[in-house]
């Protein structure tokens, strides 16, 4: 079995295409033992719950230091002894000691052709308003691995999704998360749980 922890700081469209496939059995080596929100106020929590899975709050501010936060997050996470950790909308950047230990075991999906519109300032809105500006025909997402970069790990899965003019930033992020994102995200954890996923310098080949 998979071992789940989700991180999610918003509405948890993401955890919920996750949760409709393990509900149709589309995910059977695979179970989300805790989401984890930045947020509160999330929805995603509310979603979880109605799933009967834990959910736990983690704020940054809360913390007097970014060592105590740390700390903290780091052992909420080991106390559920998670295999993967699935960034589906998290807004914090992970503790380096974080992403040091799960090496490889962290996954994101980011709502772009990943090397374009990524990296430090490239999330939500603002990437479909980048490629509307930009006037690019094809967007689509990436489902990679997190290193210590921002959207510079390996990555697993690519699908594209085609730009229609009149498009806003609106319409074609939610085109990018139906014909995208819901589909590779929960493709990506699929092909791990089967221990199909290598990664080797720092490419990802998927074993057939």
């Amino acid at each position: 079995m998979l071992k789940l922890a989700v991180l999610v700081s918003g509405g948890g469209t993401n955890l919920q295409a996750l949760l409709d496939k393990m509900d149709k059995g589309a995910l059977p080596g695979v179970s989300i033992e805790v989401v984890i929100s930045s947020n509160e106020k999330a929805y995603a929590l509310q979603r979880a719950s109605d799933h009967n899975i834990p959910t736990k709050t983690i704020n940054k501010k809360d913390f007097d230091t970014p060592e105590q936060f740390e700390e903290a997050f780091y052992s909420l996470l080991n106390d559920y002894q998670v295999d993967l950790i699935v960034l589906a909308g998290f807004l914090l950047i992970l503790p380096l000691k974080i992403v040091r230990h799960y090496k490889n075991r962290i996954i994101n999906v980011h709502p772009s052709l990943i090397p374009s519109f990524c990296g430090k300032g490239y999330y939500g809105l603002k990437v479909h308003e980048s490629a509307l500006s930009r006037g690019v025909k094809i967007t689509g997402a990436t489902v990679h691995f997190v290193d210590e970069g921002t959207d510079t790990g390996p990555i697993i899965l690519q699908k594209e999704v085609h730009v229609l003019q009149g498009d806003t930033p609106e319409t074609l992020q939610k085109r990018v998360m139906e014909q995208a994102e819901w589909i590779i995200l929960p493709e990506a954890i699929r092909l791990i749980s089967e221990n199909r996923v290598r990664v080797i310098d720092n490419r990802v080949i998927i074993d057939e």
